[in-house]
């Protein structure tokens, strides 16, 4: 690089210090550089939906809604009225604290062009105006057993072919809610509606490419119209209020404070099927935060957002092997920087560059250090069963993204990139089954349809990146119940 020239500004007999671009201590990137390419990578990641687009997610919602509605009354287990938490991204985007090592690989392109994950409550307690306390003596921190003793005989007797069974010395009897049946029972309920489904097809009706149990989760791929939409559907249980086993995390000072109320962010939490590293799969459950997770997405600059997202899409590609870091872990780090450091700094719009590379950082320190406390409960080590040769590999790897962010934050974009071809490919091919376009049939009757998708399309367009929950009655499937976040639709 040429050296700069003097200033001709300044007093007689000085010149004023030349002004170097911004770069990065460790590597020598250009800040701006890094900038340019975080901004790339979200241009390419972030796609705009348009009518027709809008109305075939609209249409795959509706069928899984549907089939789940279908799914209630086989058997009467899961609740009549049921109210789902529908994220954005798959589980293996670590949109919840899902262990990854037992799902099958699936590529955005290859496999599908959007994911989504929805929880499903199995069971509801949602009758607790105190803190809820679980049965935490057989688990690790962050996990628990269910004891259906805390519901009626009703549930009980619908539900204790789920369960295993544990016989007291006194002579009772509890039955403990085991996540591996819950999951075993519905994929066969959710495969015994399909088959149904499809021997009456309809026309419109989207094409189920593919149905498989990962581990725990039931992963469904359907086509519809130009798309793919992959669906990884987790059976949960359900509370309002808040667990006792992290009230002291309420206590402390949060980067949501007066952004967000306390009753927003606790107004209810999970348990997801996942055990702990030495849990007992067929009775442990993992505690999630996703409803709290989904108000704290609200008060995060979407310059640290773009950060993360480039820094996800560098580390799932890297870390994949052996398995030991998700996004989630990510995820976590993200909200706890939000805690240490101020609003003001996290709301620069250019410091997406600085918001990577501290990102790289903080990951890069948690391994070494084999420590990265649970958000919500920081008492919870999600590292702590790591080998010290796995944490240290991962650790080099992470070594070589930070002496060269660009190339790796250019092979991402390149990915991405990628991936869309590969859409833009089938969506020629005309692979997946076509549905009707809201305009192809003429007449008075197809108005509601393009309505809803203009109005899927503006909700996509105002609310980028948000959740959405839905509340629907398996009874009346024909009526949608939008929330994006606490909003109505």
């Amino acid at each position: 690089m040429a050296a700069p020239l003097a200033s001709k500004a300044g007093s007689a007999g000085t010149t004023a210090k030349p002004p170097f671009p911004e770069l990065d201590f460790r590597s020598g990137a250009r800040v701006e550089e890094l900038n340019k390419l975080i901004q790339e990578f979200t241009k390419h990641d972030q796609r705009e939906y348009d009518d027709q687009r809008a109305l075939e997610i609209h249409t795959a919602k509706d069928f899984i809604f549907s089939m789940l509605g279908m799914v209630q009354k086989l058997d009467q287990k899961l609740p009549v009225a049921n109210e789902y938490l529908l994220l954005s991204g798959g589980v293996r985007e670590g949109v919840v604290d899902i262990d990854l090592d037992e799902l099958n690989v699936y590529a955005r392109g290859t496999d599908y062009d959007m994911d989504f994950t929805l929880l499903v409550p199995a069971l509801k307690l949602h009758d607790r105006n105190q803190p809820v306390t679980l049965d935490m003596r057989h688990s690790a921190l962050c996990h628990s057993w269910l004891s259906l003793r805390l519901f009626d005989e009703g549930t009980i007797s619908k539900w204790k072919d789920c369960c295993t069974i544990v016989d007291h010395i006194n002579g009772a009897t509890n039955y403990f809610f085991s996540p591996t049946k819950v999951a075993d029972w519905f994929y066969d309920s959710i495969s015994i509606v399909l088959s149904e489904i499809q021997k009456k097809p309809q026309r419109g009706m989207p094409k189920v490419e593919k149905v498989e149990k990962n581990g725990t989760i039931i992963s469904i791929i359907l086509g519809v119209g130009s798309s793919r939409m992959l669906y990884d559907i987790v059976p949960v249980v359900s509370f309002k209020g808040w667990p006792a086993v992290a009230q002291s995390w309420l206590m402390e000072n949060h980067f949501w404070d007066g952004k967000i109320t306390e009753e927003e962010v606790i107004s209810g939490f999970y348990l997801v099927p996942a055990c702990s590293y030495k849990g007992k799969k067929d009775n442990e459950w993992r505690l999630s935060f996703a409803r709290s997770e989904v108000q704290l997405k609200k008060c995060i600059s979407s310059s640290l957002m773009q950060a993360y997202q480039a820094c996800k899409a560098i580390i799932i590609k890297l870390l994949s092997r052996p398995k030991a870091i998700s996004p989630y872990h990510l995820r976590s780090m993200m909200l706890w920087a939000c805690d240490r450091l101020p609003a003001s700094y996290l709301a620069q719009e250019d410091y997406a560059a600085h918001f990577l590379l501290g990102l790289i950082d903080d990951l890069q320190h948690c391994l070494v250090n084999k420590m990265c406390p649970n958000y919500f409960i920081p008492q919870c080590n999600m590292l702590e069963h790591l080998s010290e040769e796995t944490v240290m590999l991962h650790a080099r790897k992470l070594s070589s993204v930070r002496s060269d962010p660009a190339e790796h934050l250019r092979t991402a974009i390149e990915h991405v990139k990628a991936a869309n071809r590969l859409t833009l490919e089938l969506q020629r091919r005309g692979s997946t089954t076509s549905i009707p376009s809201p305009q192809s049939d003429g007449g008075d009757t197809n108005q509601p349809d393009d309505r809803l998708a203009k109005k899927l399309q503006q909700l996509v367009t105002e609310n980028p990146g948000k959740s959405i929950s839905v509340f629907i009655n398996p009874d009346d499937v024909t009526r949608p119940h939008f929330r994006i976040d606490d909003k109505f639709f």
